[in-house]
């Protein structure tokens, strides 16, 4: 096993929260060092944490283990200070990020010397495969839906993962397919808020009935009618219309920090299951700016092809593949 470490300095006292993100049990009370083991994707995770409580001051010390290919002894290799700060999906894409690094350097070097790898920098777009859905992940539609209208080449952005309960299901916005119409298509319930709205992206979300919008922002509004995907990014309905325009008369928000669908797609749980273990949708997770990026090109595939690629591998060779004739 290869074994990376992660040493992670918490830098504010809501520190223990973060580390739920890690495990709901990764303090074992009673113990000076807790020691929790689980898997997140591809990666079994160790945490050590070495105070019975986590203040500011404890660091945490994360290790990632992945399964090499040969059975030599496992090489150890040092990564920069993570502050949690920066969020938990960007410390799991950049863990990812790196475990594809390693990978990919010891194939081509045939390196069995330990050698130490350097943390790259993750940048402002990015994606990397998953093995289950989540709140806030997004479906990619494979070649098999080449030939199905509604979801040819789409990515939908799952809003809730859902559970089993048939009134819970996963639900989502298709973020890739625009519309040439402007806010005056959605009906808003006033002039001044269409002409606020009145530049914002309109988008097909879905062949079920609503209207929903996406909002981005660095801080987490605890307003009624903004429900979070994730950090920096949150959805509303029609309801909640009036509220996002008073937020971007008082300066909260800006119009560009809205979009809007027309539409959205739900599956029952173990439908949306089925699908994916039948590979009509690879599941993934990427960065807000590839989400929430510019969706005005002509062509709806562009985020399709970039989500793709970002996830390397026979992921980005579909991307190239021309549509399957049906």
């Amino acid at each position: 096993m290869d074994r990376w470490a992660f040493p992670v300095k918490n830098t504010n006292t809501a520190a223990s929260g973060a580390v739920a993100l890690l495990s709901k049990a990764n303090l074992i009370h009673g113990r000076p060092h807790s020691l929790k083991t689980w898997k997140i994707g591809v990666f079994g995770i160790r945490a050590s944490i070495p105070c019975f409580s986590l203040p500011a001051a404890c660091s945490l010390t994360i290790k990632a283990m992945a399964k090499k290919n040969d059975d030599h002894d496992s090489s150890s290799s040092e990564f920069p200070q993570l502050d949690m700060n920066t969020g938990w999906r960007e410390f799991r894409a950049r863990l990812y990020r790196n475990y594809e690094q390693v990978e990919k350097t010891e194939s081509d070097a045939h390196d069995q010397s330990g050698t130490s790898y350097g943390s790259k920098p993750l940048g402002k777009k990015w994606a990397h495969p998953l093995s289950v859905p989540e709140n806030g992940c997004v479906l990619v539609a494979t070649e098999k839906l080449d030939g199905v209208r509604t979801f040819e080449r789409t990515v939908v952005l799952l809003l809730r993962s859902g559970t089993r309960h048939p009134l819970y299901g996963p639900f989502g916005l298709i973020i890739n397919r625009p519309l040439h119409n402007n806010m005056n298509q959605m009906k808003p319930s006033s002039r001044e808020l269409a002409t606020i709205f009145a530049d914002c992206s309109l988008l097909f979300g879905g062949p079920l009935e609503a209207s929903l919008f996406l909002s981005r922002g660095e801080k987490t509004p605890k307003i009624p009618g903004f429900e979070e995907v994730f950090p920096g990014l949150f959805f509303g309905a029609r309801e909640s219309w009036d509220i996002a325009g008073d937020l971007v008369k008082i300066g909260e928000l800006k119009s560009e920090d809205f979009k809007f669908f027309v539409g959205y797609a739900g599956w029952e749980m173990e439908q949306l299951l089925e699908e994916i273990e039948s590979e009509y949708w690879y599941v993934a997770a990427c960065s807000r700016d590839l989400i929430f990026g510019d969706t005005s090109d002509a062509s709806s595939e562009r985020l399709w092809v970039e989500i793709l690629q970002e996830m390397g591998g026979h992921y980005s060779d579909l991307s190239r593949r021309p549509r399957k004739d049906m």
